[in-house]
């Protein structure tokens, strides 16, 4: 079973304008509402690619409802932990081939509601099952609350990947987190190492099994512990894709996830350099699409089988 949590969801409105302009009245026609959170974004992706999938975190009043109601016919199982908080909007607006976002930051949820999510993932992880948690946290999250919930879902036996930032990519790695999935920028920022490696390295000392670092048009360095110093290995597209990358790295945990779902008896060290190739290529599918939580599930075949890795 693969459990995909997203704390901070958000309901997403896209506008599409012919033009803006500042200080004037503009009437919309063109409206999308989507479920969003980067959490969703890595289910829809594991989704597309044939795997069953439930989704979870905290769900406000108001917009959550809305935001569960935009998920209802996905495929995606829902079991969310419900809060008083109202949920936090996306608005983007389209004009001209140029998009520009106003992102809420989300309302803060209180220490039970955390201690509720910790205990559902508790209850419902087992051995063979991967838990992923993906993308913000609710303003005036505590490291140990996000820890709680790693610890509670490997004490079922399931395997954990977190995507996320800061100072909670440490906590994530203290609890015993198998997969963190930076990016360079999010890594040099928890860590303050300007070398990729040496981050990586300072993770995997605090506790992590592993860590993969999204490099963007250089494709992905998956670091490994070993002695005398970690290993690594280094994966890079044959070719440089335009397009969206927003939902790149979302893309790339769904791979990660889907190989350690697959076997869930091998150890790290045999799983995550064979499914570099996967998390690179699901990436670079994710680019051409418009919208992030897709693929171009023909590009990600074509190109799996021309990724290079070095050891």
């Amino acid at each position: 079973m693969i459990t995909v949590l997203t704390p901070n969801p958000a309901v997403d409105i896209t506008y599409t304008l012919a033009h803006v302009t500042i200080g004037e009245v503009h009437r919309v026609h063109d409206v999308a509402l989507r479920a969003g959170g980067k959490g969703l974004n890595v289910a829809r992706v594991l989704a597309a690619l044939g795997e069953a999938v439930t989704v979870g975190g905290f769900l406000g009043s108001g917009a959550g409802r809305q935001l569960g109601e935009l998920l209802d016919g996905t495929g995606l199982t829902q079991a969310w932990v419900e809060v008083g908080a109202e949920a936090r909007r996306t608005v983007t607006v389209v004009h001209d081939g140029v998009a520009t976002a106003f992102n809420e930051a989300g309302q803060p949820v209180g220490a039970s509601a955390w201690e509720r999510l910790a205990a559902q993932v508790g209850e419902s992880a087992g051995p063979g099952d991967v838990v992923v948690v993906s993308g913000s946290m609710p303003p005036g999250t505590e490291p140990d609350q996000l820890a709680a919930v790693v610890a509670a879902a490997r004490a079922g036996g399931a395997r954990t990947v977190v995507d996320t930032s800061g100072p909670l990519l440490h906590a994530a790695a203290r609890a015993g987190a198998d997969v963190l999935k930076p990016n360079a920028e999010e890594l040099t920022g928890a860590t303050g190492a300007s070398d990729l490696r040496a981050g990586a390295g300072e993770l995997l000392a605090a506790g992590a099994g592993a860590v993969v670092v999204s490099r963007g048009e250089d494709g992905m360095l998956l670091v490994l512990p070993g002695a005398p110093q970690p290993r690594t290995w280094a994966a890079r597209p044959a070719e440089q894709l335009a397009g969206n990358p927003t939902g790149a790295g979302d893309a790339a945990v769904a791979a990660l996830t889907r190989a350690l779902s697959a076997a869930p008896d091998r150890p790290l060290a045999d799983v995550l350099p064979a499914a570099l190739p996967d998390a690179v290529a699901l990436s670079g599918a994710a680019v051409l699409r418009p919208v992030a939580g897709e693929v171009d599930l023909d590009a990600y075949e074509r190109m799996r089988t021309e990724i290079t890795v070095e050891s």
